[in-house]
């Protein structure tokens, strides 16, 4: 159960059908490629997504993408899609919203839960286009974050794009520390789109969201999500300084759902597995008390990453 507290398409008719009839079957999965998506185990519901999505021209990845998002989807009712932020390329103005991203992921919006990246708020200082595009899906109109519960998990859609110090910021902060103290689950996950840690020669770490990310390492949460460098890379769970313990929160780098990929630098200590080569979302089968997660490449014989971990 999910408690959720002008320009011509660029795509085909036939890609826009295909991505159309995935999203509107909510039982039978839709097969997208050779590698074999795992099903979610018995009561657990299922997060799917990435960032760095929708990029209007000749790259038509986003679409390919959408697809895998879409037979996801098609899988339970309950299942939801997340963004990682910079949801469409150049900048987040409501023509390129609905020119890009609207044709192909815009297919569920219905059912996406969005976070916003810098991309989202270029040559648009306010987020008009990201807040008027997905609307209540997005939370409060301007503001940028809000949680919602995946079955038993806590959710937290944040932003990174506000100054580290600023109202905003200090605001979001306050609103999380109150929820994470008043609100207690034994499964945690936040999704923002500057990672805290990367071994991205893109962008690499970033440290606007330490206090954040300390916040929910002294508080038990499991997973944080990010986007920001295109490409693919899992840690280990590590304290808020980024050093592996058992008890840690794990990170993923996921800015794989359609813009151009990047390369990588030195890989930071912490750094499990990393793919630059394959687009791709990240699929989590959320349960009590633990999850599976599955990297789904676009491409047949493409990078995949899975495994499993437990909540605190």
């Amino acid at each position: 159960m999910v408690t959720i507290v002008g320009m011509a398409p660029r795509l085909s008719l036939g890609v826009r059908a295909a991505i159309a009839l995935a999203a509107a079957l909510l039982t039978l999965p839709v097969p997208v490629h050779a590698v074999r998506v795992m099903p979610a185990g018995a009561g657990s519901v299922t997060l799917v997504g990435a960032g760095d999505i929708a990029v209007c021209g000749s790259n038509t990845t986003d679409s390919e993408t959408a697809a895998l998002v879409s037979s996801v989807l098609a899988e339970q009712a309950s299942n939801v899609a997340f963004t990682a932020g910079d949801n469409v390329y150049p900048d987040g103005s409501s023509s390129w919203y609905n020119a890009c991203y609207d044709p192909t992921w815009g297919v569920f919006k219905l059912r996406t839960r969005p976070v916003p990246g810098n991309h989202d708020y270029y040559n648009n200082p306010t987020g008009a286009g990201y807040f008027g595009y997905f609307g209540s899906q997005a939370g409060p109109a301007g503001r940028g974050w809000y949680r919602y519960d995946v079955g038993s998990w806590r959710i937290y859609a944040l932003t990174s794009e506000c100054v580290r110090g600023s109202r905003c910021y200090v605001r979001q902060y306050r609103w999380l520390r109150a929820d994470l103290v008043n609100n207690p689950h034994q499964c945690v996950l936040a999704i923002w789109h500057q990672p805290r840690f990367s071994s991205g020669a893109g962008h690499g770490s970033s440290t606007n969201m330490a206090p954040v990310f300390s916040l929910l390492y002294w508080h038990g949460a499991e997973i944080v999500l990010s986007g920001h460098d295109h490409d693919y890379e899992r840690f280990a769970p590590t304290d808020a300084n980024g050093v592996p313990v058992g008890n840690g929160l794990r990170q993923w780098v996921v800015g794989t759902g359609g813009a151009p990929l990047y390369s990588f630098a030195s890989p930071l200590p912490a750094s499990e597995v990393r793919d630059a080569t394959t687009h791709g979302v990240l699929r989590l089968d959320l349960a009590a008390g633990g999850y599976d997660w599955q990297y789904i490449p676009t491409t047949t014989g493409g990078f995949t990453d899975s495994g499993s971990g437990v909540c605190h």
